[in-house]
């Protein structure tokens, strides 16, 4: 008697959904999530994006928020895994990037310990998105000769050292989780004589209901608390956000007076 059960052929590919825009995935993520026999996507992926993958495949969200994690990093790794043997195809779907604080390659090295084919598919992150939504360059001739990337809080809940170094240098800083530490941030910024320095902070970035705040070192904490931003959210300090169209005839006014 013949089997005709289908071999199911174990396959992981780890994508990175861009910063929240449906429309700002790649074609080959999407053409990932197309073929996907199990999507397991994150709290930052825009859900709409779901919509793409077969009608019959499983939808599991094993998202985590700070201090809100459904799944744990080892219980998720182990699920890629058993899905994939189970189901055949498993998409592993990540805000941004999945190697930009996305723990992907820790996802990846797992994968691999089980001989399953694995294959990335890199992202838009918002650490660069953000700020060019805005129309903010994250590096403009004559202003900086850098960007940071880092992260706000280390594993212990401490703020960064990073942040200490690079506050130091003439860099722009994208500092991602990290609004919960801009008191901190600010103190440190104050500390070197730099409360004059442009800040921006940005919500939800690159979706519908995006929110931003412009100002100094100085008089970011009121205004943030004013307008009620919250996370997820991004941190850009530097000379680069005089750039913003809101700031910028007032920039270029004072370059055009220096030049006369």
């Amino acid at each position: 008697m013949k089997n005709n059960k289908l071999k199911i052929t174990p396959k992981i590919t780890l994508v990175g959904a861009g910063p929240g825009d449906p429309e700002l995935l790649t074609i080959k993520g999407l053409k990932a999530i197309q073929n996907a026999n199990v999507v397991l996507y994150d709290a930052l992926v825009n859900e709409a994006l779901l919509a793409e993958a077969p009608k019959d495949g499983l939808k599991i969200f094993v998202g985590k928020r700070a201090g809100n994690h459904h799944y744990k990093q080892d219980e998720i790794n182990l699920l890629m895994v058993q899905y994939a043997y189970l189901h055949g195809h498993v998409v592993r779907l990540k805000g941004g990037d999945s190697f930009v604080f996305g723990r992907g390659h820790e996802e990846l090295e797992f994968a691999k310990n089980f001989n399953i084919e694995t294959t990335v598919v890199p992202g838009i992150s918002s650490c660069i998105a953000a700020a060019e939504l805005q129309e903010v360059p994250l590096t403009r001739r004559g202003l900086n000769e850098s960007f940071w990337v880092m992260t706000a809080t280390t594993s212990a809940g401490k703020l960064s050292n990073d942040v200490r170094l690079a506050a130091r240098s003439s860099a722009t800083l994208v500092i991602l989780m990290g609004m919960r530490k801009l008191p901190e941030i600010v103190a440190l910024f104050k500390d070197l004589d730099k409360g004059e320095t442009p800040i921006m902070l940005i919500q939800n970035a690159s979706r519908e209901n995006e929110r931003k705040v412009l100002g100094s070192i100085d008089d970011i904490l009121p205004k943030a608390t004013a307008a009620q931003i919250g996370t997820p959210g991004i941190i850009i300090i530097g000379d680069v956000v005089k750039l913003h169209p809101e700031l910028n005839y007032e920039y270029v006014l004072s370059n055009v007076n220096k030049s006369a």
